[in-house]
Formats: structure tokens, sequence, C-alpha cells
């Protein structure tokens, strides 16, 4: 019987949030079953409040960055701190050889986990492997391990919480008079911490001025790194400061913010914000458009349309899910596709998806910059549908 039962998920943010299906179906099988999550730390948020997840526990990567006497002590204080919760079962979706020992030395009799490279022996630390089909959406993937463990599999969901509260200080910070007639949000993510992934400044710059002349409000946002924030302060200086508003947001989840009165089209976020705010801004968007990234994902998660521009990735693989549709997603390994509400915008180039870190590794993927604004502008405007021009003009 499965009791208690430990899933670890040691990756990034959008890993984490694609894997929630899983905990969806260990709750549907096993209802009175004791579910935690192991999720590197940063990377929690995504999980607050899944109503199919009853503790989260986090794995903190700095300890990497310790002296090696005191990272064996911190790193054995947390295996003890996992054995002493008495897990009866972990489930280990990472394939890495750190989830593979903390599975084995939290003492639970049945570890399940990825058959994967790593270290001699490696697959004895567990008392059973899976091998999955690499041509999967990873969703997809995360459930055939369940599958083959036996469990019975419903619809895939991913399971993104947004409170009315978050919701609420999203639209007070956004839309401070309101929301004008037929007035669209547009969240933009244009960075990541793989700059392979982002497209040409110029490029985004003129597709953002293409919304605020149609009457978009436009929300941008970045993580708080220093090159993100480089990338940002570029894209914007190709648009007039005038249309510009950099708020300023309080550190706390949802205090009040000193907002402007004055409406700017365009809100500068990049930096500013925690990720569950990130989340709320999302929430009351009506569509994102940027690159493949963990925004990318929580747009999806949250019904809202997704433009996303791909570039070595393959959207088989990691495309924006869609809740309402689930089935055969993405069945073309490249290209323009489309999968629900979302499309994917990607060349259909035979090296794609190469999956390498840009073009002979010059972290620039040529792939990405063949993709021209007026192809992107084409796609969004068949998604926006605008009864009026804005007097916006740059």
């Amino acid at each position: 019987m499965y009791r208690k039962i430990l899933v670890i998920k040691l990756r990034h943010i959008g890993d984490v949030l694609l894997a929630t299906p899983v905990f969806k179906t260990l709750k549907e099988n096993f209802p009175s079953s004791h579910i935690t999550a192991l999720v590197n730390k940063g990377t929690e948020a995504v999980l607050e409040n899944n109503p199919h997840i009853d503790e989260i526990l986090t794995y903190d990567r700095d300890i990497k960055k310790l002296p090696p006497f005191k990272r064996y002590k911190e790193e054995l204080k947390f295996l003890r701190k996992i054995r002493n919760l008495g897990f009866d079962t972990t489930i280990e979706l990472t394939g890495g050889d750190r989830s593979a020992l903390i599975s084995f030395f939290s003492g639970a009799k049945k570890r399940f986990g990825i058959k994967a490279k790593g270290f001699l022996g490696k697959k004895f630390l567990y008392t059973k492997t899976f091998s999955f089909d690499g041509a999967k959406h990873i969703v997809l993937q995360n459930l055939e391990i369940l599958e083959k463990m036996g469990l019975k599999i419903k619809k895939p969901k991913i399971i993104l919480h947004v409170s009315e509260e978050e919701k609420n200080w999203a639209e007070k910070l956004i839309l401070p008079s309101g929301r004008k007639l037929n007035e669209k949000i547009v969240h933009i993510h244009s960075t990541s911490r793989w700059s392979f992934k982002c497209w040409k400044d110029e490029y985004m710059a003129k597709v953002i001025k293409w919304l605020l002349n149609n009457g978009c409000r436009v929300i941008l946002t970045s993580s708080k790194e220093d090159r993100e924030l480089e990338k940002i302060k570029a894209i914007l200086s190709y648009i007039d400061p005038k249309w510009v508003c950099h708020l300023s947001v309080n550190s706390g989840h949802f205090k009040e913010n000193s907002v402007t009165s004055q409406i700017y089209p365009l809100i500068n976020l990049a930096g500013k914000i925690t990720l569950r705010q990130l989340i709320a801004i999302s929430s009351i968007s009506d569509m994102y458009f940027g690159i493949d990234t963990a925004p990318m994902h929580i747009a999806a998660a949250l019904g809202k349309p997704v433009v996303a521009l791909f570039g070595p990735s393959g959207a088989f693989h990691w495309g924006p899910w869609d809740n309402e549709v689930c089935e055969n997603p993405y069945s073309k390994r490249k290209g323009i596709q489309k999968f629900g509400k979302n499309i994917v915008i990607q060349r259909d180039w035979k090296c794609i998806p190469c999956g390498q870190a840009g073009c002979e590794g010059s972290k620039i993927s040529k792939c990405l910059f063949d993709i021209k604004p007026e192809e992107v502008i084409a796609i969004l405007s068949s998604i926006l549908i605008f009864d009026k021009e804005s007097e916006i003009k740059n």
C-alpha cells in the first residue's frame, strides 16, 4: 500500500510545473495517501496551494557551494531529515545522481526511478526503474512512469492555483484606473538564463511597439539576473521612454503598492517581482508572448493563449500545454505548430531540434534570429482582435 509517497523533481521552475499532473494522478489513485513533493529551492512557488500535494520540501542547491566538510555535513543533515519522515514510496522523476541517492537513503521500501546514466551501480538504488518514450511531451513522459507502475491515468492537467487576493493585487498594480474598453493585456517575457533561447532585441522591440500602437497594455518581466536586466534595458532603448512606467513593487507577496494614477501602455516589472507575483500578473493577462521559458508554461497552465518563439528546443517535448486539449500535442518535430490555443513559432530546418546551446557553441541560435517581426505580428494579429488603433506612434 502506498501510504506516504515522496515525489522527487529536482529541476527548474517549468519542469516542476509540468510535473503537477503526476500529483493529480497519485491523489486520484491513492486519495488517502500523504503525498510530498521534493523540489529545488526557488521552484516551490508553482506548487503552492496545490490540492493534490500535502507537503512541499525543498533542496537548497547552494549547499554545493560550501567547503567540502561543511557541504558533506549539510548533505547528511538533509538526508537524515528525509529518512526521519518515514516515506514508504519514492518516485524519482529527475534522473539525476543526487535524486537517486535521496531516494535510496529515504529508507522507502518501494523506490521507483528513471533509467538514466550515472555512477556505477546507480540502478541498484531503486527497486524498479522504467524507461519512457523520449519523443513524447514531458507531461506525458512523467505520466508514463506512473502508468508503468500500474496506475490509472485520467485526463492530464497542469495545476496552478491563483488566489483572489493575488488576482486583485495584480489588477490594482496593472490597472489602477480599471480596464479600458477592449483593452488587451499582453504579458511578455523575453529573457532566459540561457541566451540561446533569446530573440533579437530590436525584433522584440518592434513587436512591442506594434502592440502599443494597437492599444494593448504590455507587461515586461524578467528575473533579477544582471544579464537579463541588461537585455530588457536594450529592448527598451528602442522604445520612447514616455510610454514606459518602471513600477516599484513591494518585496512582500501582495502588499499594497504605490502606483501612479497615470496610465502607461508599457509597464516594466523586470527583476522586481516574486514568482508568485509573476503568476498573479499572468492570471490577469489576456495572452503571453515570448520565448520558451517558465513564464510560458505558467501562462499556458492558467489557460492563456500563448505565442512562443522556439529555437533549438523541441516543441513536441517542451511546448506550452493546453489542459483543454491534452491529446496529440505538437505532432511534428519542428516548424510552426498549434496545440489548442497555443502557437509555437519555429523554423522547419533540418538541424532543428538540435538541443544545442546556440550554433557551434556561439550561444546564438540562427534559427531564432531568422524569425522576423512581421511573421510574428501576423500571427499575433490573428489572436488579438483590435477595434481601433491607439494614437501611440513610436
